[in-house]
């Protein structure tokens, strides 16, 4: 029966009058080259007739699939290596562990449009969605294009009531960032960025809030060889600080690096706290002092607002996940070594 009512790539392109290789390269997202008009076009008609490929096709058997997709936004700042990320990879861990606990199973995909998500929800007859690392406008187009329910995993959003938003409390980890340099005795403090926006903003809000007077911005670039640079042209200007706060353990622990590699002693000379919890902070030599989140709580909360958006037991909502303040070995107490003095 099956075989019979399948619907094939050939049958979409003569529906719209496009050629088999548009539709495939929609289909798996080599976008480039084609305007968003067709692109659109393609994605909904893939949709509408509810195209699956051959090696999915028994999943149709069920109403629903079981499967649950995680997409991540593939940006250019991770250099083709986006699942080596720190953040990325523990989000995936403890997703995937959560997914299995409930008796789904996960599907894992990196995109570099949001919209890719359409044909890949489509094709694999996902039951619903949880997106990582997109923006706002994004969102929304992808809501009005997409039918299955999604969470944002990490999401800045104003204002929406179309999708679960999961999110952490960005300006109070930066404000407990900033309560503790100025306990340890720091007040020239630098803020290192590579946007002036969204989550980053509020933890350099948070930051200033907790120190109680401005801390100064350095917007960095986001390509690694570039900053570098970047930071070599500017060392004597971060060594005017005490202290900089990274907006992620993964720029906190670089700058970490270079620092050293560059004979700045960490934290005698100069103190770093990051942003995350990452394993790889508290692996670090010293400790890096980080803001931590709880990656299983951000997981079971996001997977369970899923399921309950999948079975229509709750709207779209936002939820808040607290963070707390990791005090490892990388911030030097200027305070008590006043008072010794």
């Amino acid at each position: 029966m099956w075989s019979e009512n399948k619907v094939r790539i050939k049958d979409i392109a003569e529906e719209l009058g496009l050629s088999t290789a548009t539709v495939s390269n929609v289909l798996h997202g080599k976008t480039q080259k084609i305007s968003d008009r067709t692109v659109k076009a393609v994605e909904q008609k893939l949709e509408e007739r509810g195209y699956i490929p051959d090696m999915a096709a028994t999943l149709l058997a069920r109403n629903n699939s079981r499967i649950i997709g995680v997409v991540v936004n593939d940006h250019p700042k991770y250099e083709g290596h986006v699942f080596e990320d720190s953040f990325i990879s523990a989000a995936i861990n403890y997703l995937s562990d959560e997914t299995e606990a409930n008796g789904y199973f996960m599907m894992l995909k990196k995109a570099k449009k949001i919209t890719e998500i359409v044909a890949f929800a489509s094709m694999w007859n996902l039951d619903g969605v949880v997106v990582i690392g997109f923006c706002e406008d994004e969102y929304q187009d992808l809501r009005d294009r997409i039918r299955v329910p999604f969470v944002i995993y990490d999401g800045f959003l104003d204002e929406q009531n179309r999708f679960g938003n999961l999110t952490i409390d960005d300006f109070d980890g930066g404000r407990q960032a900033g309560q503790y340099l100025k306990e340890m005795g720091h007040r020239r403090v630098l803020c290192v960025a590579d946007n002036e926006i969204c989550m980053d903003y509020l933890r350099y809000q948070g930051l200033c809030e907790g120190l109680e007077v401005k801390a100064g911005f350095m917007k960095i670039p986001m390509q690694a060889a570039e900053r570098e640079l970047f930071y070599q042209e500017r060392l004597a200007a971060i060594k005017n600080y005490t202290a900089v706060f990274a907006v992620s353990d993964y720029y906190a622990l670089e700058l970490m690096r270079f620092l050293q590699k560059n004979g700045v002693d960490i934290p005698d000379e100069l103190s770093v706290i990051g942003f995350d919890g990452s394993r790889e902070a508290r692996n670090a030599l010293p400790k890096l002092t980080t803001v931590a989140q709880d990656n299983a709580l951000r997981a079971k909360t996001a997977i369970h607002l899923l399921l309950e958006m999948i079975n229509g037991e709750t709207d779209a909502q936002t939820v808040c996940i607290p963070v707390k303040l990791w005090v490892g070995d990388s911030v030097k107490d200027l305070k008590n070594l006043k008072e010794d003095s």
